[in-house]
């Protein structure tokens, strides 16, 4: 397992990128089935991750406590090298509730991480709906947990979505996620890897 923290990519103030992807529920989404949102957090994530595992709770419970946050989890994995991160496996995983998110999608081509710049699992990107576009306020850590055993003492995300919802702005540093890379195939791995 290779632990890898994220990297800065995008720029607070840049425009999100659009997808089109499937979802487990049988849909397919990009940015605009989430436009009566006032905040979107998308999240690069996994099935076989245990700092991605670790963090499934937090997220489901992102997704309950706020209702003007949209809550998307984007799976980028290799399944082939990795079939814990198959589609199938990520529809089971909500069939059964262990993932409550707002959506979960599958990014086969890898082309939607590598355009946010998402090296690991979890990283996540908090957007806020701005003049019709979703526009980046903070690219960062969940919380302070920084090992899949640990116990958070501080939810930050979270302390972001309210402030962003209160209508005020985010201006807390970068503060970069820790996980497990992500699974690229041979020869897809973006130009900021190395």
């Amino acid at each position: 397992m290779v632990t890898l923290e994220s990297e800065a990519v995008l720029e607070r103030g840049d425009e999100a990128p659009d997808f089109e992807l499937p979802a487990t529920d049988g849909e397919t989404y990009s940015l605009a089935d989430f436009a009566e949102y006032e905040a979107l957090l998308v999240v690069f994530t996994c099935n076989h991750c245990p700092y991605a595992q670790a963090k499934v709770d937090e997220l489901n419970r992102l997704a309950a406590e706020f209702e003007d946050l949209a809550v998307v989890g984007i799976n980028a994995n290799d399944e082939t090298e990795y079939p814990e991160d198959s589609f199938d496996r990520m529809g089971e995983l909500v069939a059964d509730g262990t993932i409550q998110y707002d959506a979960y999608l599958r990014d086969e081509s890898q082309r939607v991480a590598a355009a946010y710049g998402a090296t690991c699992t979890p990283d996540p990107f908090l957007f806020e709906r701005e003049d019709g576009a979703f526009r980046l306020v903070y690219h960062g850590r969940l919380d302070d947990a920084l090992n899949p055993d640990a116990e958070p003492t501080e939810r930050e995300m979270a302390a972001h979505v309210e402030t962003l919802l209160a209508g005020g702005d985010v201006t807390a540093a970068f503060r970069p996620s820790r996980g497990c890379s992500i699974k690229w195939r041979e020869g897809n791995e973006p130009a900021y890897w190395d």
